[in-house]
């Protein structure tokens, strides 16, 4: 597989990159522990977008997604779970797409310990961040060059299937949910 710039692939319109991430490895690495995931489900979000964070501007809390493209937006959601987002397009324009869900790909264990559970490890936004320990501290980490969350290609070819986005109230009919599919339905 042909080496990837990620800043430059990650610098599309987010409706476009969020497609192109299903199948791609998310990998955190803390304290000596890998955890990782196959990303199987992302949501796109732009300012242009009235359910996305960046559509009053760059605020306290959206700033990271107007930032350089690569960086890791990570807030809280509704004050309960930790959500994380790839910040996508031009410096300056704020779009991000969210990480919604993942098939576990190493350090299960560590990701059960994390979640106190052994099912549905990775099937939401929250969980995902959760068994994967990504937190509030992560905001604004650049993917592009740090070795504790990594977003990586693999090659992976799979079906896709775009639908309109779910747990918003605005802009609900945006066909920019991606999910894998297999048989038919998502994973």
């Amino acid at each position: 597989m042909k080496p990837i710039d990620l800043a430059e692939f990650l610098a599309g319109p987010s409706w476009e990159v969020a497609p192109q991430l299903i199948g791609w490895r998310l990998e955190t690495r803390f304290q000596g522990v890998t955890t990782a995931v196959m990303l199987t489900e992302v949501e796109a979000y732009d300012q242009t977008d009235p359910a996305s964070h960046s559509y009053r501007g760059p605020t306290n809390r959206a700033k990271v997604m107007f930032g350089p493209p690569g960086r890791l937006y990570v807030y809280r959601s509704y004050g309960l779970h930790w959500c994380a987002n790839v910040v996508t397009g031009p410096e300056g324009h704020g779009a991000a797409v969210l990480l919604r869900a993942g098939v576990p790909l190493e350090g299960v264990e560590q990701m059960v310990r994390r979640r106190g559970r052994a099912t549905n490890l990775c099937d939401g936004p929250g969980k995902l961040t959760e068994a994967l320990g990504i937190t509030g501290d992560h905001n604004g980490l650049d993917l592009t060059d740090d070795d504790s969350v990594r977003l990586l290609p693999t090659g992976e070819s799979l079906t896709v299937l775009a639908t309109p986005r779910i747990g918003i109230t605005k802009a609900v009919e945006k066909p920019w949910r991606f999910v894998a599919v297999t048989d038919g339905k998502g994973f």
